[in-house]
């Protein structure tokens, strides 16, 4: 039964969800804040995820999901939840390490299929092999990606694209097809997530480098090269 932590100020939201979650047969721990939250895993809860509202009292989703990355890295996958949807606030949730995010108000079974499938990726990631491609090394027991003497750890959704990416080397890959592919969501939006996280990516395996190993294809998306 995978165990998801759930820090949610609103009762009759997270009331909501966690009953619909349990008749899906998962084990849910609710608070009320990004506090409780933290002090669960100080003293060493472990959770296969972990649903944060970026609004709470004591300490925001943001701070809390920020902790979450410097202390214990990015094995878990972190959902926000939030009622603030524009650009800006995605890609703060972004920043600080959220694997992905929902706006409120949602349906419920969004948010389930949102949840299997960053549950889904987390698995996959962690029982495939490491790749190459050229320079590039990617562990998938460390999630880490390693480019000549430098190394970087990885988010869940950082490590997946990237996996993606090597996966279909050479190959020009549209935003919409990463949409579907790697954030599970199989319809056109005005969503900018795709580039965000390529940029992250390329922060980490090109900076520094004469060689863009991620490359643009204008009009359509981007590609991977050696």
């Amino acid at each position: 039964m995978k165990k998801i932590l759930m820090a949610e100020d609103e009762e009759n939201i997270s009331d909501f969800v966690s009953r619909g979650l349990k008749n899906f047969d998962y084990d849910v721990t609710v608070v009320a804040n990004g506090m409780e939250a933290w002090l669960l895993l100080e003293q060493g809860s472990s959770y296969d995820l972990i649903m944060l509202d970026i609004r709470m009292p004591m300490m925001s989703g943001l701070e809390l999901c920020r902790r979450i990355r410097q202390r214990y890295g990015y094995h878990t996958p972190v959902l926000m939840l939030t009622a603030l949807d524009t650009t800006d606030d995605v890609v703060m949730g972004l920043q600080a390490g959220a694997d992905d995010y929902i706006a409120k108000p949602f349906k419920f079974m969004e948010l389930l299929a949102r949840i299997q499938a960053l549950l889904r990726r987390a698995e996959y990631a962690h029982e495939s092999a490491g790749m190459t491609c050229g320079e590039l090394r990617l562990d998938a027991s460390s999630h880490k990606a390693y480019r000549a003497d430098k190394e970087w750890d990885l988010s869940v959704k950082e490590f997946r694209l990237l996996q993606y990416m090597m996966e279909h080397e050479g190959e020009v890959l549209s935003r919409r097809q990463l949409l579907r592919d790697v954030w599970d969501r199989d319809f056109d939006t005005s969503t900018n997530v795709v580039d965000v996280y390529v940029s992250y990516l390329r922060q980490k395996i090109d900076d520094g480098f004469d060689h863009k190993i991620i490359q643009t294809v204008v009009g359509t998306g981007y590609c991977l090269k050696r």
